[in-house]
């Protein structure tokens, strides 16, 4: 898992020592073969209950988001380290635990990754979501593990660089930890969502991850250049998208994260900028004196080509989107809509702080927008509820802001008196 942890330190008095593998056992061994990965699939399959997945990918230092190491652990099997480097299919353990719930954290993260190497769940528990809805104010894997089971997980290693071969012995540990209380802590926060009367909303969350589709591919992936607000002309724009494509093709090539091939505040400055010639680019922050002339030749190719495409050529300031406009501009286009979407924020707002979860979690700011932007003609609670299944929103969901959504429908602009 790589995502950051909470650093918050527990009261003394309720944190007990970190949790360390059976001393008997140690760290287990990286399977990193095919005949070795056999004994974890025979050991997986003999095991009982769920089972707890993690990935460790190499964010920020490779191309793409792979996994270098999975992490499992199940009753009666232990914990397995497996290198997908060396066992890239995993579709004989996916067999093998057909039918097992696992146990993820933050489990859209990990997903895809697992995904490409044949494994997919047909069932899942996912803690991080999970103490989403139950009201949890931090819910990263060492934050939840403190505040539901009283323990302090190692920190230090979510961000290291992954594809490094041998893993040091400290990741490893770090790795093992991260699956090691996932089963306990997904059965304490079973028993809290039961509780507060809120687990039937958690599976169909769990079932809607679990049985989604890949993520399609992003369209204009290079319009999240950080920075891009700040170039607003066609010309610059396509400086901007034809640097980003380099970059993305040299990254690719070499496996090695985009921005440690060019930084993404290169990009924007030599869309300001406008370099006529490599002499003028290398002065550029971002492209200095440690780039060779090969380099500077590959990027300064990119702003030629944008200079030189036709002006239909060039890409339009704002990406195609089939939505709603933004809202700040709604009042202007329509403030009958911007009425309802006033009067419908507020009302998920005060019924997401009642049930104590996040108001995205209740229902989606981009199923409210669209709703309430292009409303059904009947705007009675079926009509709503028809909309919003149609949308993607689950039964829950729907139950819950059906009815606040429809009078919020009904909402008129505000009048001066």
């Amino acid at each position: 898992m790589t995502d950051a942890r909470d650093t918050a330190t527990p009261e003394d008095d309720v944190t007990a020592p970190v949790p360390l593998l059976d001393p008997r056992e140690g760290i287990p061994p990286v399977t990193a073969d095919p005949e070795a990965l056999k004994e974890v699939v025979a050991a997986f399959a003999a095991g009982s209950g769920p089972v707890a997945v993690d990935a460790e990918r190499a964010s920020g230092y490779r191309y793409g988001q792979r996994a270098y190491l999975v992490q499992l652990r199940r009753a009666g099997a232990g914990t397995a380290l497996i290198d997908p480097v060396g066992c890239p299919d995993l579709s004989t353990l996916d067999a093998a635990l057909s039918g097992t719930e696992w146990v993820l954290h933050a489990a859209t993260q990990d997903l895809p990754c697992l995904t490409e190497l044949g494994m997919r769940p047909t069932s899942l528990f996912d803690t991080e979501l999970a103490g989403r809805l139950a009201g949890f104010p931090r819910v990263g894997l060492g934050a939840m593990v403190e505040q539901v089971l009283g323990f302090a997980l190692e920190k230090g290693h979510s961000a290291v660089d992954w594809s490094t071969r041998p893993l040091p012995e400290p990741w490893l540990r770090y790795a093992a930890l991260d699956v090691e209380l996932l089963v306990d802590l997904r059965d304490a926060l079973e028993e809290e969502l039961r509780t507060q009367g809120k687990l039937e909303w958690a599976l169909q969350e769990f079932a809607a991850i679990a049985a989604a589709p890949p993520p399609a591919p992003r369209v204009d992936p290079w319009r999240r250049t950080s920075g891009m607000h700040k170039v607003r002309r066609r010309r610059q724009i396509g400086v901007v998208r034809e640097l980003w494509l380099a970059r993305d093709r040299a990254a690719r090539e070499r496996d090695v994260s985009p921005g440690r091939v060019l930084s993404d505040a290169a990009i924007v400055t030599a869309a300001l900028e406008n370099p006529p010639n490599v002499h003028a680019l290398a002065a550029l922050p971002g492209f200095g004196h440690r780039m060779g002339r090969r380099q500077l030749d590959q990027w300064q190719a990119a702003v030629d080509r944008a200079r030189a495409l036709p002006e239909r050529e060039l890409p339009q300031p704002t990406a195609a989107y089939n939505g709603p406009p933004p809202p700040r501009a709604w009042a202007d286009k329509d403030p009958e809509a911007a009425a309802r979407l006033s009067a419908a924020r507020a009302a998920v707002t005060g019924l997401a702080e009642e049930l104590n979860l996040p108001q995205e979690n209740l229902i989606t700011p981009d199923t409210v927008r669209r709703v309430c932007w292009s409303p059904p003609g009947d705007r009675s609670p079926e009509a709503v509820a028809a909309a919003l299944t149609e949308l993607g929103a689950r039964p829950w969901q729907v139950e819950l802001a059906a009815p606040l959504l429809a009078k919020s429908l009904t909402a008129g602009p505000a009048t001066e008196e």
